[in-house]
Formats: structure tokens, sequence, C-alpha cells
């Protein structure tokens, strides 16, 4: 790998760290045990301070290293993780990314921007101020002299350590150029306990021409008071874990258990046996004595055996050590079958697919009009597998919709703190898969309903108490696939739309007429208008009047749909229905004299034959009314229809509508072409598809065409004879 693409690894790596730091800052206020999240923290900015260190970025490793230290002393528990905190942290994981985006962009520093600069300057000096005054008890214990540390216990003396917990660690040379501080790993033991002395071993030291200056060459005798069990002491070296060796021998532990450790220095133990060990279950003595054994027998048995029958464990706890290794293993070879792929290598490849389909159905076009058995079989076979790769193409670019939907916890905090209200935001789905262009597109427009149910859905507190709500509103965000597609459910339980409201301002703009009647949702539908807005007050978030035309623009663009439904004082629910890829779909092909359409074959219901009845737009379909378009009137197309037709049943959502058509033609495969700008507005057309025999077809909009069968006035009822 060139330096090019390392460094490309490290800006993805920096953003997903970036991402994951900002998800524990968000939830590590509502965990009862903060530790994990405050662990993951400190980790994300740990790893970026170290990668950006090994590429001489020198801004990023001074700014996170000031963040890092403010961290180490909130798992040291002296400083405590408030909102105040939360909120600096935030802002601090903000100037990170741009410090990235800065690197992206070519600038490995920035330097030579006042505004960042004046940005990371505050930053840096709200840091300071948690960490003056501080004085540093640990730093001072471990540069005393070996004489002062003899005082407390030597570690060549382990029968003084009877009482504690004893911990040997020797660092690796690379340690401090991944950027690893072996004082702040000491200094957090402190919170577990009492150091009772710390001795420095520096018998590995070279001679003074020999010595690299970012080597780390020594080791640490600690002797620690502590109450804390042995999985949570090894926990304080989370993240050094990789960069060093360590032994924890337990309180009370026979002299020869220090032997044994001073034996082993330098060497590995199997991996069970640390699995073992870890679990503070074993100690070196047993695990020793078991390897011992297992080596003299020819016919050697399980380690975790011996150890059971030599009644130092219990068969539970190695049993949950092999889980625990068999999950190790796994990780790893998950983690070895994984590929990164540039996005721009996988359109490639899905455009490719794409034109594949289409020469496979041209191919079984021509082998039909051969007559040749052999040729159409050959034909079919190849169908299938290209079929069989568009499927497994198309699945390599679905993703899941929780990162989106996390992004927003962000949006829920910060805008929440602007407004003063408290709002908790709650997730579902987020295992749901779609398209990675769809996620991509999704992003804007969900913003802004999330943040208009934060502006005008939720209450402020006093409002809410008063009606006998919480004082804390809550957002919820849902995701599901749904015959074929998926949808996204916007949902506050703040006041409601105000009908009344809505309807008066749509007749002072002259959207509607005075004394008109519509229904609930058609006045809700209003706010989607260009410009619509019963904003009392401009602020930053709204009274504009722009923003919803435009989410609905965007989502229709993505062939998608939005409906608002709202009740008073329970709140109001946005559902937004998208297909789950833009790229090629399975599709059924109806003819109306010679032009071809393509519906969405997820949203075919079912196809009945139809006698033509003079007028009418609507018909009766086993008893229930069925409103349909006759696709040649709509359109415009040239010549009559035959004497019988057809109709395509068509569901989306819970409506139904039916299409008149001339012929079935039955299913296909149709890769979405864009249509010109200059046909952006014909009403019920949402892209083109080339067909094996070269013809264009146009795949039809079914949400816009049932939309406007619904506003169709009737002038009498057909009857089908299906």
């Amino acid at each position: 790998m060139d330096l090019d693409q390392a460094l490309q690894t490290f800006i993805t790596e920096s953003r997903e760290l970036l991402a994951e730091m900002e998800e524990a800052l968000l939830t590590v206020q509502d965990e009862i045990d903060r530790a994990p999240a405050i662990n993951a923290i400190f980790r994300a900015a740990h790893t970026i301070k170290g990668s950006a260190g090994l590429f001489g970025i020198d801004r990023i490793v001074e700014f996170t290293h000031d963040v890092e230290s403010v961290l180490d002393r909130v798992r040291e528990g002296v400083i405590g993780l408030d909102a105040e905190m939360v909120a600096l942290m935030l802002g601090c994981k903000d100037y990170i990314g741009r410090l990235v985006d800065g690197v992206d962009g070519g600038a490995a520093q920035d330097g030579d921007d006042p505004d960042s600069r004046t940005e990371g300057g505050m930053l840096r000096e709200r840091l300071a101020g948690y960490l003056r005054g501080q004085g540093d008890a640990a730093a001072v214990a471990v540069m005393r002299a070996d004489g002062q540390a003899g005082e407390a216990g030597q570690a060549d003396e382990p029968g003084d350590y009877a009482d504690h917990w004893h911990i040997s660690l020797r660092f690796h040379e690379g340690v401090l150029r991944n950027g690893m501080d072996p004082l702040s790993f000491i200094r957090y033991l402190q919170r577990l306990g009492r150091i009772t002395g710390v001795a420095c071993q520096a018998g590995r030291l070279p001679a003074l021409d020999d010595m690299d200056p970012e080597a780390c060459y020594l080791g640490f005798e600690i002797g620690l008071d502590s109450p804390a069990d042995k999985a949570t002491i090894e926990g304080t070296f989370e993240f050094v874990i990789d960069d060093c060796n360590i032994r924890i021998i337990p309180p009370r532990s026979r002299i020869s258990d220090y032997m044994d450790m001073l034996a082993g220095l330098g060497e590995e133990p199997a991996m069970l046996g640390e699995m073992l060990v870890r679990c503070g279950t074993l100690t070196p003595r047993e695990l020793e004595e078991a390897l011992r054994l297992q080596g003299e027998d020819d016919d050697p048995e399980p380690l975790g055996q011996i150890l059971v029958q030599q009644l130092a464990v219990a068969p539970p706890v190695v049993a949950a050590a092999l889980h625990r290794q068999r999950q190790a293993k796994e990780r790893k070879v998950g983690e070895s079958r994984s590929v990164r792929v540039d996005a721009d290598k996988l359109d490639h490849l899905i455009n490719l697919v794409g034109e594949l389909i289409t020469a496979s159905a041209g191919a079984s076009l021509a082998a039909a009009r051969s007559g040749n058995a052999e040729a159409q079989e050959c034909a079919s076979q190849v169908a299938d597998l290209v079929e069989a790769v568009h499927d497994s193409t198309l699945q390599l670019r679905m993703v899941r919709i929780g990162a989106t939907f996390n992004r927003f916890r962000r949006v829920v905090h910060d805008v929440a703190r602007t407004l003063g209200k408290h709002i908790e935001l709650a997730i579902s789905g987020e295992e749901t898969e779609l398209d990675k262009t769809v996620v991509e597109k999704i992003g804007d427009p969900l913003t802004h309903l999330v943040r208009n149910a934060i502006d005008h859905g939720i209450e402020p507190a006093d409002v809410r108490v008063a009606r006998g709500k919480p004082a804390h509103g809550t957002i919820t965000l849902d995701a599901r696939h749904e015959s074929g597609h998926i949808v996204i459910e916007v949902r506050d339980d703040g006041g409601g739309l105000d009908r009344e409201r809505i309807f008066a301002k749509a007749v002072e703009r002259g959207i509607v007429e005075p004394g008109q009647v519509l229904s609930d949702s058609d006045v809700f539908k209003l706010i989607f208008e260009p410009g619509f807005s019963t904003a009392a007050a401009v602020t930053d978030l709204s009274g504009r009047g722009v923003g919803m035309d435009v989410v609905k623009r965007n989502i229709e663009a993505l062939r998608g749909s939005v409906d608002v439904t709202s009740r008073p004082g329970a709140g109001t629910l946005v559902t937004v229905r998208l297909p789950l890829t833009l790229a090629i779909i399975d599709g059924f092909q109806v003819g109306v004299g010679r032009s071809r359409f393509i519906l969405p074959l997820d949203m075919v219901d079912e196809c009945v034959a139809y006698n033509a009845v003079a007028g009418g737009s609507y018909t009766d379909l086993r008893g229930q009314v069925l409103p349909f378009i006759r696709l040649r009137e709509m359109f415009a197309l040239s010549g009559e229809a035959g004497a019988r037709e057809n109709i395509v049943v068509v569901r989306h959502g819970a409506q139904r509508c039916g299409l008149v058509v001339d012929t079935l033609l039955g299913e296909t495969q149709a890769v979405i072409k864009p249509l010109a700008r200059i046909f952006a507005g014909v009403q019920g057309i949402s892209g083109s598809s080339i067909l094996g025999s070269g013809e264009v077809a146009l795949i039809l909009d079914v949400p816009a065409l049932m939309e406007n069968a619904r506003h169709s006035t009737p002038t009498g009822i057909a009857r089908s004879d299906a």
C-alpha cells in the first residue's frame, strides 16, 4: 500500500471512529455503567491521535492529545461527565472532523485558516481549564529512585506483596510511537485503590549510542491495594493490551507463583490459559503445572479437561473461556474476510450488470425468434444466471439504515439544547437495509423532518406538564420493509398539527377556495406547498416557508412518497416510502398500442380482464370500488382500444388503483435510466428502460398515478366481468 492509500485509509477510519465517539457521547449520560462508553470515547480519540502521528499531522496530534488528557481524567473519576463536558467533547469531535476533512482536501495542516485556528485555540483553552491545578501523584511515585521504591517493597522479594495485587508490566518498544503514555495507565490504577509501591525495571536499556529516543525500554513492578477483581484491573490496560506484556497476581498468592512469573517473563502463555488467567480463576502456577502435565503425556488431553480434573477451575468456567476463545477466532475470521471497495467501482459494476441484463434480454428475444430449442434453452440458463448476478450485486450496495438514524442523536441533542427542550430520540428498525445511494440521498429530508418535529411538534416542558404529559418529549424513528419498499416513520408525541390554522393559511395564500371541503389528509398535505409556513416568527430553525416542499421534492425524486397524519394533542406521524434500490428493479411489462410501460413488480397485486364500458373511472372488483386510469387517455396515445382490455391492479401503501392497458407482456428486469431534464415535469413517469429489442419502455410512477386517480371526479361506475 502506497502512502496515498494509507492516508485515505486513515481518513476513512478516523471518520468512523468520530462517528462512534459521537454516538457514545450522546448516550453516555443515560447509561447506568458509564465506563464502557467513556472507554469508547477515549479509545476513539487515542486511536486517531496515534494514527495521525504516523503521518506527521501535528495539528491533529496536538489537539487530540489535549482531548485525550481530559478524557483520561474523566476515566479516573477526577472530572465529572456532565452535560457541559459532553457538549465540549462534541465540539472537539466536530473540530477533529474538520481537521480530517482538511487532510482529505490536501491540506495536512490548517494553520493558514484563521477561523480554524481561533476555534481550535478556544477549545484547547477550555480543555486546559479542566487540567489546571491537578497533581500527578502517580508520576511522582513512578519517578522515585530505586532506593525509595525499595522502602515500599522490591519486585525481587515477591513475598512482600502477599496482601495485595501485584502487576508486572513490560511495555513494547513501539508503545510511545503508537501514542501511548505508560504513566497514564499507572495513574488510572489509583482510581481502583492505593498504589503501595512502584519499581522501574530498566534492565532492557541499551547502550547510549544504540538507544532510540522514540522507543520504550522500561518495565514496571506495581503493588496495588484494591478490592477490585482481576478483570477490572486488567481492563485498565485495555488500550495498551497489544503493546505490552501484563502479569497480574492476586493477593495471598504463594511465593512459587511469583517465581513462576519471574521465570516466565517474555514468554507468551497458551491461549486458553491466558483466557482463564484473565477470568481470575487460575494462577500462573496452576497453568504452568497443567502445561507440564500436558507436555509429559504421550496422548495429551485438552488443557481445559486437565484443569477440571485438577479441580483448579469449574467446568462452567472452562466452557465460558472456550466460548470467548471461539468468539475471538470468529471475530478474526470475519475481519479477514471483509474488504473495503471504492464506491465508484461498485457503481461501475452495477452499470455493467445493467448492460448485461439488457444484452441477456436481447439474446433471449433473438433465440425465441429463431425457433431453435437449444438456443432458447441456453438463453434461459444465461437469463437465470444474470438474474442471480443481479441479485448478488445489488446486495453489495445494501447497507443498514442504522448509521443514518444514529446521526440524528446529535441533531436532537443540539437543536433541543438550543431551544431549551428536553427531547429523547427512540430508534427502531436500524437493522433494515436499503441501497447505499438511497441512504445517502434520504439524509437531508429526514434531517428536516426531525428538526421540524423538534421545533414545531414538541411543546415546551411547562406546556407539556400542563397538558398532563411527561416534561420530556420523544421523537421516534422507525424503518421496516413493506411490499418491496422501505417505510421510514418520523413520529413525535407533541401537540399535533393545527388543521384549522393550516386551512386558514392556505385560504389566505389562495391555495384553496374558502369553504372548499378537504379531508384531514388533504389539509395536512398543504404543508408541502412551496413557501407554506404557519410559524408566527422567523427563527434560525423555521418560519421562512422553505423546507417541507424541498423534502417532498427530494423524496419524489427517489421515486418515493410522503404522507402526514396527526391527532391534536397526540403528535404527528410522517411516513416516507422509498424503493429499496434506484438501479435495477423487477418489473411487469404492459403494452398500450405500440407503447411499452413497466410497473414495479412489487406494486402489482393482480391482473383482470375488462370489458370496456363507455365513461366512468371506477369499476367494481369483487364488491370493492376500484378507481382506474386509462393509460391511453392519460398519455394521449394514438389508436383505438381493442374490444377486450386488461386492468392491472396496483397497490401503494393502503391504497389500490387500476391501470387499463391493452396487453400484458409479463415480468422483466428493468435497468432504470433517468429521464432527460426536459421531461422532468411529466406526471406519472419516473424513468425509462431499454428492452431487449432495443425499444424504450417508460417506467410508471405508481404513487403519482394513484394520486391522479384519487382526485378524479367519477362520472359513473363501470362494471367488470372479471
